[in-house]
């Protein structure tokens, strides 16, 4: 009860798995969060949503990249996600505040990390939000943003890394991506610098490069096109039954596939399959051990 009252004192939602203000695009993900708080305008978590994560110790021209397409993802519809740390994501939040950004924090909605970034958090409000999975009072720790990676992640059609040292946080995040289906860019960089070394590799993965926003917007467009986000029933592991592949359906994807690595929007586009369909079937090969999944949504058999 006391929780409660101090939910209702700071203006904290408090959201349930399978509620219709939880997130459909972190419902999908495997371990979504049972519980969520949430702050602010919530009616903005239901807009696409574009992260942009990166090195708290930024850069000039980093901070100045990624200001430009925050607002330009903004301009363009997008809300802007991130985790209100220093460096590049303060940078993509505050550049979006006119247009809507969300804060995925570490810890409860009454401890900001860090400190001096409470009052932007407030400035977020109006048209964004904050949304985290810990409880009120919870401090947190470093094993907590890893945990708080996955989320930035879940919300997003997909993460912009735009400055990452080789051992960065941001690069969890890229890979949580990956693991969720989620769209992966990077933004190159020098390679004398050492922030970009995390992101050139991620290029060398077969990340997204990205030098403009319309880089991000032409990749996103046709996901957004095609609906492709579905919402799991509990104790469901995949999609609805009315996604199920017919034998000649199943049999055509799997033609489609060999060792050279292809991307799954070509392969729903050549199947002439729903995406739901491809994912199906690329799910039952993965759980064979058949598939190879590769970074930027390319997959190989094995």
């Amino acid at each position: 009860m006391r929780e409660l009252a101090l939910a209702r004192k700071l203006g904290v939602a408090l959201v349930a798995w399978g509620e219709a203000d939880y997130p459909a695009r972190l419902q999908a993900i495997d371990d979504a969060p049972p519980l969520l708080t949430v702050r602010g305008n919530a009616t903005a978590l239901t807009r696409p949503t574009v992260a942009i994560v990166g090195s708290r110790n930024a850069s000039g021209a980093g901070l100045k990249f990624t200001q430009m397409i925050a607002r330009e993802l903004g301009d363009a519809g997008f809300l802007v996600v991130s985790g209100l740390a220093r460096g590049i994501d303060a940078a993509a939040h505050k550049a979006s505040l006119a247009a809507g950004t969300v804060a995925v924090l570490a810890g409860g909605q009454d401890r900001i990390y860090p400190a001096e970034h409470a009052s932007l958090l407030e400035a977020m409000l109006p048209n964004g939000a904050a949304l985290s999975e810990m409880p009120l009072g919870w401090e947190p720790r470093a094993a907590d943003f890893p945990r708080r990676n996955r989320l930035i992640s879940g919300l997003s059609l997909g993460v912009v890394i735009v400055e990452a040292a080789k051992r960065s946080g941001s690069l969890i995040t890229a890979r949580c991506a990956l693991e969720q289906g989620r769209e992966v860019f990077a933004v190159p960089g020098s390679p004398l610098d050492p922030r970009a070394e995390g992101t050139n590799g991620l290029i060398k993965q077969g990340a997204t490069p990205v030098t403009e926003t319309a880089d991000i917007v032409s990749a996103l467009q046709p996901i957004m096109e095609r609906h492709e986000w579905f919402v799991r029933e509990p104790g469901q592991d995949i999609l609805p039954g009315d996604d199920e592949p017919a034998d000649d359906e199943r049999a055509r994807i799997i033609s489609l596939l060999g060792p050279a690595p292809v991307g799954i929007d070509d392969l729903v586009r050549l199947a002439q399959s729903s995406p739901a369909v491809v994912r199906m079937v690329l799910l039952e090969l993965e759980i064979a051990g058949r598939i190879e999944r590769h970074g930027g949504g390319l997959v190989s058999l094995v």
